[in-house]
């Protein structure tokens, strides 16, 4: 089953900040979202749910150091992607 990435104008901005920052990561980010899409259970993305705050959300990881938060929406098969960068951005 695969699913659909939903991207707000806040996110895509939020992520052309990041790739700008971090031109190094493009490939490694963008194969992370196209994995997400394929399966977000797919065992490199790390998929974990989130709490306190952040409860409702999901993190997958771009790397060790950088991660994108999500809202997963199973029923729907759709993705949001909420945010992107390092652990204390994201979180």
């Amino acid at each position: 089953m695969s699913f659909q990435l939903i991207f707000t104008a806040q996110y895509d901005k939020r992520a052309a900040r990041f790739l700008k920052r971090h031109p190094e990561l493009e490939k490694q980010y963008l194969k992370s979202l196209q994995l997400l899409e394929l399966n977000p259970h797919h065992p490199s993305l790390r998929l974990h749910a989130l709490s306190g705050r952040l409860q409702g959300l999901h993190s997958v990881s771009i790397n060790l150091s950088y991660r994108i938060t999500i809202e997963l929406l199973i029923n729907d098969n759709e993705i949001i992607p909420i945010n992107v960068g390092d652990h204390n951005a994201v979180y």
